[in-house]
């Protein structure tokens, strides 16, 4: 581990991320463990989830794996209770999701059920399990991600109506969660990053320049754990090019 993770708020505390198989979750996973976290790693893909908990353990870090899918209630309640074994749960990151590019008149239902039920839905359930567990610890950090396709008056691209919806749908979200949380010393940031490096964004728009890596989302998210969120809590944050 490195130098001064005593001056990270993370240092020692139990974190779960999401969609931490690949990706954003996955660059957030090993940042916050190279912060001192306990990072609890989730996704559906038990093998790939083992790959980057071995990265982890290679650079000093703590890290378990629990394979989840997160749209099912079931799966997400086992997630948190694992994660509380290793102490109060204090930081939560929402990296799940998925992306079926189809043009509108194309979608089935079938691909928006899908979509909304792990991008949303999936959302929905790990905030709320992980708010009941930092409401017994008293204290707790969430950080949703969304997307500049989930913000008003941002170019949007065909192909993405499933998608975009599910991520307006986060951004309600974490204004619902800052209200509720407030009183118990819960804070909800989300935030909407642009074009990013991963296979989504080459499997929604292949044209598409990226202008993040996943390092860059997860310093953020890093930077935004280890800071007092609460006169910012509710806020979304869009991330443009690092460029």
């Amino acid at each position: 581990m490195g130098d001064g993770n005593q001056a990270h708020w993370l240092a020692g505390r139990v974190a779960v991320v999401t969609g931490a198989s690949r990706g954003i979750g996955a660059a957030t996973a090993e940042a916050l463990a190279a912060a001192g976290a306990r990072v609890v790693l989730a996704a559906r893909d038990g093998s790939a989830l083992d790959a980057v908990a071995g990265r982890i353990a290679d650079a000093g870090g703590q890290a378990r794996t629990v394979p989840t899918d997160v749209s099912k209630p079931a799966e997400v309640d086992r997630l948190v209770i694992e994660a509380e074994r290793s102490g109060p749960l204090a930081a939560l990151v929402c990296a799940a999701a998925v992306l079926t590019p189809a043009l509108f008149a194309e979608t089935t239902p079938e691909i928006w059920a899908e979509t909304l039920a792990v991008n949303l839905t999936g959302a929905f359930l790990c905030c709320r399990a992980a708010f009941a567990a930092m409401r017994r610890a008293g204290e707790g950090r969430i950080i949703t991600i969304a997307s500049l396709s989930g913000v008003y008056a941002t170019e949007k691209f065909p192909g993405l109506a499933a998608y975009n919806v599910s991520k307006y749908g986060v951004i309600g979200l974490t204004e619902a969660l800052a209200v509720e949380g407030k009183e118990h010393g819960i804070s909800a940031i989300c935030i909407s990053p642009g074009a990013v490096d991963t296979q989504m964004l080459r499997r929604a728009n292949p044209s598409l320049r990226p202008g993040l890596t996943p390092g860059d989302v997860a310093a953020v998210i890093l930077a935004l754990l280890d800071s007092p969120l609460t006169p910012a809590s509710g806020a979304n944050i869009p991330l443009f090019s690092n460029a």
